[in-house]
């Protein structure tokens, strides 16, 4: 079970690649589909959605390479569900405060909360 947590983390957070390699005018369009009300042409909102987006991505590896060898990098599943159980709360927060749509914002706060969660469960389960 711990490894689909692994698993979900990586890809969940790894896709945050895309963020990072993409075309702005492609990104864009991807945030306005997943919710932003118009095009987004600050330049320093651009720059902090790269800066996001390649820190999502360095969780995404971090996960990646826990499932990848977990023997060597065991010691970091806590340190990654926490943050990931973390990051939900943080999120569930703001959205509600926010009064954010559902989407993305209940996929998002799900995500961190089952994955985070779930990998916390899954660890502890495994050293009793």
């Amino acid at each position: 079970m711990k490894r689909i947590f692994l698993l979900a983390g990586a890809i969940g957070w790894g896709i945050s690649i895309l963020g990072v390699l993409l075309p702005w005018s492609v990104m864009d369009i991807v945030l306005q589909n997943m919710g932003a009300a118009s095009p987004i042409t600050d330049v320093q909102v651009q720059y902090w959605f790269r800066m996001a987006t390649g820190a999502w991505s360095i969780i995404g590896f971090l996960y990646l390479m826990v499932l990848l060898k977990p023997q060597k990098y065991n010691n970091l599943i806590p340190l990654l569900a926490w943050g990931t159980v973390f990051e939900g709360i943080v999120l569930l927060i703001h959205g509600l405060y926010l009064n954010l749509p559902l989407f993305p914002f209940a996929g998002d706060v799900g995500f961190c909360l089952i994955v985070g969660g779930g990998l916390l469960l899954s660890n502890n389960a495994k050293k009793q």
